[in-house]
């Protein structure tokens, strides 16, 4: 690390060094010149998200490492670990810069090849990279996929570009100039009139306008104030924020500064759940290095303002989330939601003025102030403006991140980007908003995906996740799914949520045995409501989301179950019966060799004789893939 900069004058002579090849990766020329240094003619990065790491991305940056000094590459290719390109599918990613060749489920023993065959032979090996042509044949690069083309990419712009462990490379990218800008140019005033004009509001869950959020905390008047980065991404399948503290975390520190201008603190908390070590070691880096600059702590970047960041871990409960169960975590008290007002804003932590915004609403904010106010407005709908980052999961062949216009229709994100379901399954189903959103059927595909036209289909944007469901999904099962989440994640505070949703799972748990009658759906629906109008906070007012709008859009599937006692989708065990059809059988005995517990009687080649006595039978479901024939039917 060098030595701590005290002037804006040589912070902008780093970007000004480093700014040509890092901003130019695509298009590097033999003119380029990267740290003073012979130019690299490639530019490797390899994926960091947590996704590929796990899939062995660290393991195949040093072997790239290796294999360059074994061939004397060092000086012609530059190595770098990036964050997350969102493809988490075909992880493993590997990208070749400038010539953007976009290599998928790459392996340790394939580094070799791509160094003797690309780096040196200057022919991209075909079969790791994309498999899609452009209308000439040629294999696309990253920039053009299916998956890239239809997102727009502002919060994620750098991840998967830049070396989130260096800061240069962030300052290379305009970073810390939005800060500097702020200050030197704009009034606290000023700059929160801005934020209100670009239409941003709180991407955490209840979508809050920004700025009215940030002057709330400015007009509360305090000896301290504080900014909190809600990093508690608690939904099951969202990997949203921690994405971006592991491939962008400068951007989370220099938002949260502006922040700290803004309404007058001095003091920040990035609060972040301890099962993102990754993220967190990023964060910490990043904290280092910026303090190492002079960019946090006295006399910031030398504008006569202080603003320092400390990381609080979590212990993964979902409910501190809530910003006022999470200011009683970082207190040290036991996370549970507070009655409000008072609001943060007036009273938070430490009984002082508090800003809580979560990772991706802060992410976006120094581009706002960089490019204007209309300039975000302009993208998006009339209320939803800018763009949304999605965990895209399920039954969807394209899993991963995307970030998207909001407006885009659900229609778009399936098909286009995320290229369908696989194994020629009809769509059914998309829950958003995880545990407290709800699920849109497939008449509603060409919705678009915003704050309101959500809410009115009986979901919400949530943090982001968007979990795809196909028909062999059951709709009882999936909400009986989330609302054991929200059960176990209760605090326990309030009788609404700590009992309601415990009798709501309940008969939920008579609809999937079969054992309920059509009366229990109108109970369901009745404690329901009762749940959403008196919880004290957001975890147990939404908890009922996924029950409700299951009844609303799927309620002959719960006829079904209650009525005629079947499970349309076969998931739910109890409904079960599993027979053989005859005059597909061959009477090989495969299936009855597979059956644990002698259910499955035959004799060898008379398909006449094989049978399934059902009170024998567990429904374990190990005969079926053993039938080639596919002769046993559930």
């Amino acid at each position: 690390m060098a030595n701590k900069i005290k002037t804006l004058q040589e912070l902008q002579e780093i970007r000004e060094r480093v700014a040509k090849t890092v901003v130019n990766r695509k298009t590097l020329s033999p003119e380029d010149s990267f740290g003073g240094g012979e130019c690299p003619k490639h530019h490797v990065l390899v994926c960091g998200g947590t996704g590929c790491v796990s899939g062995g991305g660290r393991v195949i940056f040093d072997e790239f490492k290796v294999r360059l000094v074994e061939h004397e590459l060092e000086t012609q290719v530059k190595m770098v670990f990036t964050g997350c390109f969102g493809l988490c599918a075909k992880g493993p990613i590997v990208v070749v810069y400038p010539d953007g060749t976009f290599y998928q489920l790459v392996e340790q023993k394939d580094v070799e090849e791509i160094v003797r065959e690309h780096l040196i032979g200057g022919k991209p090996v075909a079969r790791l990279a994309s498999k899609e042509k452009d209308e000439c044949g040629n294999e696309k690069t990253i920039a053009n996929s299916a998956f890239y083309k239809s997102q727009h990419k502002i919060v994620l712009q750098k991840c998967g570009l830049i070396d989130p462990e260096n800061i240069d490379e962030y300052l290379a990218y305009d970073g810390y100039l939005a800060y500097e800008k702020a200050v030197r140019n704009m009034s606290q005033d000023e700059l929160i009139e801005n934020l209100k004009a670009s239409g941003l509001r709180g991407r955490g869950g209840g979508g809050f306008t920004t700025g009215m959020k940030w002057q709330f905390a400015k007009n509360s008047v305090s000896d301290q104030k504080y900014v909190v980065c809600n990093a508690d991404e608690g939904d099951p399948g969202a990997f949203m924020d921690r994405s971006i503290l592991e491939g962008d975390p400068h951007a989370v520190i220099e938002a949260m500064m502006i922040a700290g201008y803004a309404i007058g603190a001095t003091m920040g908390y990035v609060y972040v759940r301890a099962e993102y070590p990754i993220a967190v070691d990023r964060l910490k880096v990043a904290l280092e290095q910026a303090r190492e600059y002079g960019i946090l702590g006295k006399n910031a970047m030398g504008l006569g303002f202080e603003f320092d960041i400390d990381i609080r871990l979590g212990a993964g409960a979902f409910v501190c989330g809530e910003e006022t169960a999470l200011l009683r975590s970082i207190e040290g008290g036991r996370g549970e939601p507070k009655q409000r007002p008072p609001f943060p804003a007036v009273k938070g932590l430490f009984d002082k003025p508090t800003l809580i915004n979560n990772v991706e609403t802060l992410a976006a904010i120094p581009h706002i102030i960089l490019k204007g106010p209309m300039w975000f407005s302009s993208i998006g709908t009339e209320k939803s403006k800018g763009t949304k980052v999605f965990a895209l999961g399920g039954k969807i062949k394209n899993t991963g991140l995307v970030e998207i216009p909001m407006g885009t229709t659900l229609r778009t994100v399936i098909e286009e980007i995320g290229e369908g379901i696989p194994g020629g399954k009809k769509f059914k189903a998309a829950q958003t908003g995880g545990p407290s959103g709800g699920c849109i059927p497939a008449s509603h595909m060409d919705s678009p995906i915003d704050f309101d036209a959500l809410i009115e289909l009986g979901s919400m944007m949530g943090s982001g996740g968007l979990i795809v469901m196909d028909e062999d999904n059951c709709m009882v099962d999936i909400a009986k799914f989330y609302l054991e989440f929200t059960v176990e994640e209760s605090c326990g505070k309030c009788t609404p949520c700590r009992i309601g949703n415990k009798r709501l799972y309940e008969l939920l748990e008579k609809v999937s045995e079969g054992t309920a009658e059509v009366s229990d759906l109108d109970k369901m629906e009745q404690l329901s409501k009762y749940i959403k109008e008196n919880s004290l906070c957001g975890l147990g007012q939404t908890a009922p989301n996924p029950v409700l709008s299951t009844l609303k859009y799927f309620r002959d599937e719960y006829m079904s179950h209650v009525v005629d006692k079947k499970c349309p989708a076969g998931v739910c065990t109890n409904l079960l019966t599993y027979s053989i059809l005859q005059d597909k059988c061959i009477g090989c005995t495969l299936c009855q060799r597979a059956c644990p517990v002698g259910a499955i009687s035959g004799e060898l080649k008379k398909p006449e004789t094989f049978v399934i006595d059902v009170n024998k039978c567990i429904k374990c479901d190990a005969c079926v893939p053993k039938c080639k024939f596919k002769a046993i039917v559930k």
